[in-house]
């Protein structure tokens, strides 16, 4: 319980900015667990993200019978499946994953195995009736608390593909169809409202699979109940660019200094905070590295600040910024006018939600924040005077942005629970304080 509760003290001032590299990016972490666990032979990722969320799925991934192992370099290797699934013994916790819960009951929906998935308290609290509808469609069964929640109970097999339009955006959903459409008969269409993140679609089509993208329409040929026979390749995971948006988003607001992040993911689904930077008034820099047979596009990022003003976020631009609002929330403190953030209703339904948890947090800084039912409002630019210490509510995006406002703070902050930060960047706080700034 002592490492639940971890306080760190961050004290004002001292970013310096320089060069950085982060760790993997995330969600692509999962993804190459997951195609990897179901191919035949050995493959082998450079860049995987050894954080709890990314190692929860691996392992589930030996549950259902692969094999995986890093070596001293980093390097991971996973022998996978050959696309057979054994039937797990108990059930598969997942942690704090969302993305690796959905994406995992999209695999489990295919294969004629009954699989339980649970995560932590704040996992059990998400939604997750928005896959249960497409994969009861397709002839899964599955189960969840009266509440439409984890633990979740699947019973697969036997799927038939179908045309399924999304009611929501959502990545994490759009790709649970489309990993389960791998195994159904016939055809599955997932339509989108607007685009979302799209590494399922680029890893499928690297690996072979009959995925078929026109505009916001994406399909993919079943295999059948044999599932795929996707072979062990090669992955690279870039850089993660909702890490390096935390040091981006710091020199933003600093005029004079200038942080470059080497090796990072460039997805256009990814970097719209490098438009909202522009827009509010930094440089930017983008320097592609990648070769053009990668699936991911990456390369290096430098961010130059400067006296930043307000602006606004909204519409289409949501699903590609969804992680970094919580730190265009801090920017706009910082920036001179009103900054809105708008149709970011799913905020509320994250790891917290990240709408009334920002509100409350900016406001015992001294900020001027009105909470909407989509989004914010808020008026800058504000004096940080912390008046109590910051609540993180287990949501490491919460700790982490909130840091990132304390470096402006005229006193030094405490936040509280930010173990959390573990799930998705463990070397948060010792790149911190690299950049310069003094953390207790």
């Amino acid at each position: 319980m002592a490492i639940q509760k971890q306080t760190k003290i961050v004290h004002p001032g001292g970013f310096s900015g320089g060069v950085v590299r982060v760790p993997g990016d995330k969600s692509i972490s999962h993804r190459t667990a997951l195609l990897a666990g179901i191919s035949s032979g050995t493959s082998e990722i450079t860049g995987f993200l050894e954080a709890e969320d990314c190692l929860n799925t691996l392992k589930a991934m030996e549950s259902f019978g692969a094999r995986s192992w890093i070596d001293d370099e980093g390097m991971l290797s996973v022998q996978g499946t050959g696309g057979k699934f054994i039937e797990p013994v108990g059930p598969l916790d997942v942690g704090n994953s969302g993305t690796g819960m959905r994406l995992l009951a999209g695999l489990c929906s295919g294969s004629n195995i009954q699989v339980t998935l649970t995560g932590d308290e704040s996992l059990q609290s998400r939604p997750m009736s928005r896959i249960k509808e497409p994969l009861e469609l397709m002839g899964a069964k599955v189960e969840l608390t009266p509440q439409g929640t984890a633990p979740m109970s699947i019973q697969g097999g036997n799927l038939n593909g179908i045309e399924y339009r999304l009611p929501t955006a959502s990545a994490q959903v759009k790709s649970c169809c489309i990993l389960a459409g791998l195994y159904a008969d016939g055809p599955t269409t997932v339509i989108e409202p607007i685009p979302t993140r799209d590494h399922t679609e680029r890893m499928l089509r690297a690996v072979g699979a009959p995925i078929r993208v026109e505009g916001q329409k994406i399909s993919v040929e079943g295999y059948g109940p044999k599932g795929p026979k996707f072979m062990a390749r090669p992955y690279i995971v870039p850089g993660d660019f909702s890490s390096a948006a935390y040091w981006l988003a710091a020199a933003a607001a600093i005029p004079g200094v200038t942080v470059r992040v080497e090796g990072v993911g460039l997805n256009l689904r990814r970097t719209a905070l490098l438009d909202v930077l522009r827009r509010m008034g930094a440089s930017v820099e983008i320097e592609r590295t990648s070769a053009p047979t990668d699936p991911e596009v990456y390369g290096n990022v430098t961010v130059s600040g400067a006296e930043l003003k307000g602006t606004e976020v909204g519409g289409a631009e949501i699903p590609n910024l969804i992680d970094e609002l919580p730190l265009v929330a801090v920017l706009g403190v910082l920036a001179t006018g009103r900054t809105v953030i708008r149709d970011a209703s799913e905020l509320r339904v994250k790891e917290s939600d990240r709408v009334a948890v920002m509100v409350e947090n900016l406001t015992s800084l001294g900020a001027t924040v009105t909470e909407q039912p989509d989004g914010m409002i808020i008026e800058g630019p504000t004096k940080v005077i912390p008046t109590r210490g910051i609540r993180s509510y287990g949501d490491h995006r919460i700790a982490m942005s909130m840091s990132i406002l304390s470096i402006f703070a005229e006193e030094p902050v405490c936040i509280g629970n930010v173990a959390c930060v573990d799930t998705s960047y463990p070397e948060f706080w010792d790149q911190l304080s690299n950049l310069g700034v003094n953390v207790e």
